[in-house]
């Protein structure tokens, strides 16, 4: 055996089971998804078969090697460019005609390639059988390995296998064209080889080069006119199509209606005209369960807080702390950082709920019912996934925007994303919700949900009209069959979400609790008596004009406004924190701030301004960083932050100035 580690590359479609493999392998913790984009950098874990140490590589899911979408590009680059020794090209058994496309281009590229037949428990369950001598003769000697992910079984042969074809080396060509494409290949070949000596590679760089592949072209520039007069890609595609159907007639058998329950389902749910609505009341149906069940968990929250808090201040003066410390703690740290995690009950019920909803198959739906709408503004359907993502959080929205095949796209994209509800503006929404809108306060909330869908269609299509886009938005995407969650994946997903909210309440939210407290207890003489006359008061003044128009002309309102760029959640604790209440999410601690705003004149119609302005002003510190980071310009993120700031602005002054004529 060799020292250094052997790379292997996890190559498969979205939906294939890869990522679920990766794990079984690796132990990560990685969200698997039902759409591609969501892993679109590769990620590395490590392991090892019989003290042969091996680095594996989990890439985004593809549905080719063709350079179009970046996942494309991320996953050529990676097993072309860098030390990847074997390919493990991960199929789903039950869909295999599907999946055998990009096996086909796999084994183009002179690699050791390992086919590994995943899902073999659901070809079981449909009465399918797969030739397994006869599949790897017809894809030239190359090793089959049954697997199945979920139930982890043939892992260790399929680690065998990877170590004995690593060692045995790729074998030779397995599809040959037709007469008159082969004669073209072979005289590419020819030319490349005489101008080009170290060309790797040179069969598979003739047929990139008949299909016309931008990479290919920049890297090996040569005059071909003489031979090549047309792009082939589509005649290419045919060819293996065609090789990929003799392959399926030899080696499948007993291939059933696929999909009958599915298809049955789809009726509905993919349908034109019903789609949507049923969309509506599916997200109607998880804000249901986020305020009932989560509010019912939340009172056990209320309480710990209360007894946290009162024991804090009787311990912290029994020993003497000094006031302005006992200050700090009770009125800063634990009515900041304790009113939020007293939210948290509402956030696990809305990660659940979307979780079961991506892994059941239903999201990769959302895209493909919303794709006409979508492609009314210039962008396909796929763009709405890293949108629906957006409810979780913007972070990963923004990044899996690479799915989108160009940068106007994914600019796009990038800039309606974060009017979608996250859920660090869930607090905000259920504590002004419950305080002033009693028995409809899950409607208020749910209204903001859809108005900001609605708002980024409307922008994207002023967009759309300014900038017209030159090509068609096709979308290509899978519609998985629906299955029986898996309680591993959901778990890994919810924790992963949860850990996140947590870890900012223990971060960002404790400094900016302890920020603003300094902030309302002093001022340039010291230690502020009155708080209205603090640095935070001074602050929050200089802003108040500009937000009278909006119904939110209170100084503790902007404080609010401008903490909650370092995280949504933090407007909440800001509150706590403003009004020195020390659960703000208990029913005394909504009745205390409901009266101290109300005695400002603040009804339910500011509130609801309030809310306005939250859903659709700049994004967080964290988003604002990765946006500048997928776009690498300040010039796009610094004004994308003006830009939804004004949008803010404008929806929330026509909704008090509108709601005003009412009310």
């Amino acid at each position: 055996m060799e020292n250094r580690p052997i790379t292997l590359g996890f190559v498969g479609n979205p939906n294939c089971g890869k990522t679920t493999l990766f794990n079984a392998f690796t132990g990560a913790n990685l969200k698997v998804a039902n759409w591609p984009g969501v892993t679109v950098e590769r990620v590395e874990g490590e392991t090892s078969y019989r003290g042969q140490k091996l680095k594996l590589i989990d890439l985004p899911g593809i549905y080719s090697l063709t350079s179009y979408s970046i996942e494309e590009k991320v996953s050529r680059r990676c097993i072309m460019e860098e030390d990847v020794d074997v390919i493990i090209n991960v199929v789903d058994a039950s869909n295999l005609e599907r999946n055998l496309y990009l096996t086909m281009q796999l084994l183009e590229l002179n690699k050791p390639v390992i086919l590994a037949l995943n899902m073999m428990d659901i070809v079981k369950d449909r009465g399918m059988e797969i030739d397994l001598h006869r599949l790897p003769e017809l894809l030239g000697h190359i090793p089959v390995v049954p697997v199945s992910a979920r139930k982890r079984t043939g892992l260790e042969v399929l680690l065998h296998a990877a170590v004995h074809h690593y060692e045995e080396g790729p074998h030779g060509k397995v599809i040959t064209y037709s007469r008159g494409l082969e004669a073209k290949i072979e005289k590419i070949q020819v030319v490349l080889q005489a101008r080009y000596k170290d060309v790797e590679n040179p069969r598979w760089t003739a047929i990139k080069l008949l299909e016309y592949d931008e990479e290919v072209s920049e890297k090996y520039p040569v005059d071909l006119t003489s031979i090549i007069d047309q792009n082939y890609e589509k005649q290419i595609i045919n060819e293996k199509y065609d090789y990929i159907e003799a392959v399926i007639e030899e080696c499948l058998f007993n291939q059933k209606s696929k999909a009958v329950k599915t298809e049955k389902i789809d009726r509905y749910l993919t349908h034109p005209v019903l789609g949507v609505p049923i969309f509506l009341l599916i997200m109607a149906l998880v804000f249901f369960l986020t305020f009932t069940v989560g509010d019912f968990l939340k009172g056990y929250f209320e309480v710990a807080l209360d007894v946290l808090s009162s024991g804090a201040n009787t311990l912290l003066h029994s020993i003497g702390v000094s006031g302005w410390l006992i200050s700090l703690v009770v009125d800063g740290v634990i009515a900041g950082v304790g009113g939020i995690l007293t939210f948290l009950p509402n956030i696990f019920i809305l990660f659940l709920a979307l979780a079961f909803l991506e892994d059941s198959g239903y999201m990769a739906r959302v895209a493909y019912v919303m794709n006409e709408i979508m492609g009314k503004v210039g962008l396909s359907g796929k763009a709405f996934l890293p949108m629906v993502l957006g409810f979780g959080c913007t972070v990963p929205a923004v990044m899996a925007t690479r799915s989108l095949e160009s940068i106007r796209d994914r600019r796009r994209a990038i800039l309606i994303t974060p009017f979608m509800s996250c859920s660090a503006r869930l607090p905000i929404y259920v504590l002004f919700a419950d305080m002033f809108f009693g028995n409809y306060a899950m409607l208020a909330a749910y209204s903001l949900y859809i108005i900001g869908v609605l708002v980024a269609i409307l922008i994207a299509f002023i967009v759309e009209k300014l900038h017209p886009s030159k090509n068609e938005n096709a979308l290509l995407i899978e519609l998985p069959e629906y299955k029986s969650p898996n309680a591993r994946t959901i778990a890994i997903y919810v924790w992963e979400k949860v850990k996140d909210y947590l870890t900012k309440a223990g971060t960002i939210i404790f400094i900016a609790s302890i920020v603003l407290w300094f902030l309302l207890n002093y001022n340039i003489h010291g230690v502020a008596g009155d708080v209205s006359l603090s640095f935070g008061a001074s602050i929050g003044k200089l802003l108040t004009p500009l937000l009278v128009p909006a119904g939110l002309g209170m100084w503790q309102i902007a404080v609010a406004l401008i903490c909650g760029l370092s995280a949504k959640e933090v407007v909440v604790s800001s509150f706590s924190v403003l009004f020195a209440i020390n659960n703000i999410n208990s029913a005394a601690g909504m009745a205390e701030l409901s009266g101290l705003l109300g005695q400002a004149g603040f009804t339910s119609l500011n509130a609801y301004a309030l809310m306005i302005f939250c859903l659709l002003y700049s994004p967080c510190v964290a988003t604002i960083g990765t946006i500048k980071k997928e776009t690498n310009s300040w010039k796009f993120t610094l004004g994308m932050v003006l830009f939804q700031l004004a949008v803010a602005w404008v929806g929330a002054v026509l909704v008090y100035q509108i709601g005003s004529l009412f009310v």
